[in-house]
């Protein structure tokens, strides 16, 4: 992936196409700035699909090790779902 260009998105609407040109094909994001602060990135659709799937398997990853870490500590004080659905009722209730 190239260096990301930066760019106001004055300048981006002016030329939409180029930026959008610029990420498939030369593999370089264009990053969005409003009022000099940036607020988005222009990327090609593979390459948020790449991303969205490392984001996915991360996440995967992180909840299996938080339910093998739960699982390790056994059931000791734990509830049910149904208890803690019958205990959130109650305090909201």
């Amino acid at each position: 992936m190239g260096e990301p260009v930066i760019e106001s998105m004055a300048e981006v609407r002016s030329h939409l196409a180029d930026a959008i040109d610029r990420a498939h094909r030369d593999d370089t994001p264009t990053v969005i700035t409003r009022r000099g602060k940036e607020e988005a990135v222009l990327v090609d659709i593979d390459e948020y699909q790449r991303l969205r799937r490392i984001a996915e398997q991360s996440e995967d990853a992180w909840l299996n090790q938080l339910a093998d870490a739960a699982e390790a500590e056994g059931t000791t004080g734990s509830v049910s779902l149904e208890e803690m659905a019958s205990q959130l009722r109650s305090h909201h209730g």
